[in-house]
């Protein structure tokens, strides 16, 4: 099989209920982060780490990811005689990017029924996986760290962080063997598990993953779980009983968009390194931080 990952596939097809009213007409995804929707960050991380072609599996509320990466003329065409041949650069880049595909999930059945809707997109490669709303900020782009462990090793690899005692109920638990620094061959996925059932301090985190097409039969057998969907996670136990699979603890930070703490939080550190906000947006903060 091919140890070249070239293919993405984004998942942005949940309702976004926690971030309601505002997700009511607009997708999540499409949240502001400073100038730029969350998304567009998970296809910067995806291009910056050689992969070509992205699909993203939707809903019939996600038009507004579609026009985002499309074309848009009549905007450009203005741009262009304001002389704002800066913005215009940038507006560009945006449908330059890669190719984009897009699938329906015709219903909300969880994580592994979304991955399902990209099979055909896929073929018989291997490809990176992601949601629609999970930020990392590194150095190195956490798809391109997880590559190098899947071209070393040639099985799938999913990241991972360090995780405190009080939060390991809330992530997928690993249970492995280290085979270097960083990374673990995975024997076992404990699902959300209790602190005394839990086998390690590291939880799958930042929704990033190496697969190949192996996962697709397992989904299509996988039984509902929780809330009667089927769940990525779930598969990925089966899949590392049936092949050697991976998990990277990742360097960088992770923001989990979906959560209005977590949202909040990538708004104020990406202002603090935006080059025309940092020293203004510093000072302000650091005014504001008197008032508290």
């Amino acid at each position: 099989m091919n140890t070249e990952i070239k293919k993405g596939v984004i998942l942005v097809a949940g309702l976004g209920t926690r971030f309601l009213p505002v997700t009511k007409a607009q997708p999540k995804e499409m949240l502001p982060i400073v100038n730029k929707p969350v998304v567009q960050y998970i296809v910067e991380e995806m291009v910056a780490s050689g992969i070509k072609d992205i699909i993203f599996i939707t809903s019939s509320t996600k038009r507004a990811i579609e026009d985002h990466f499309d074309k848009n003329f009549e905007l450009e065409a203005a741009l262009e005689r304001s002389g704002k041949l800066e913005v215009l650069r940038e507006v560009r880049e945006i449908s330059n990017k890669a190719k984009i595909f897009y699938a329906r999930q015709p219903e909300q059945l969880g994580t592994g029924h979304a991955l399902l809707c990209a099979r055909e997109f896929v073929e018989n490669e291997p490809f990176a996986f992601s949601d629609g709303d999970s930020i990392i900020d590194s150095k190195t782009p956490v798809f391109k760290q997880l590559t190098k462990v899947f071209e070393k090793y040639n099985g799938p690899v999913v990241g991972v962080k360090k995780i405190s005692k009080q939060d390991v109920s809330r992530y997928g638990n690993i249970d492995g063997e280290q085979i270097e620094d960083k990374i673990v061959r995975i024997n076992r996925t404990i699902e959300k598990p209790t602190l005394e059932e839990a086998a390690s301090d590291l939880g799958i985190s930042g929704m990033r993953y190496i697969l190949t097409p192996e996962i697709f039969p397992i989904l299509e057998k996988q039984p509902p779980g929780v809330g009667g969907e089927i769940w990525l996670n779930d598969s990925m136990n089966t899949l590392a009983q049936q092949t050697d699979t991976y998990a990277l603890e990742y360097e960088g930070k992770w923001y989990d968009c979906g959560n209005k703490l977590e949202y909040l939080k990538a708004v104020v550190e990406f202002g603090l390194k935006h080059p025309e906000l940092n020293g203004k947006f510093r000072d302000y903060l650091a005014e504001l931080s008197k008032t508290l």
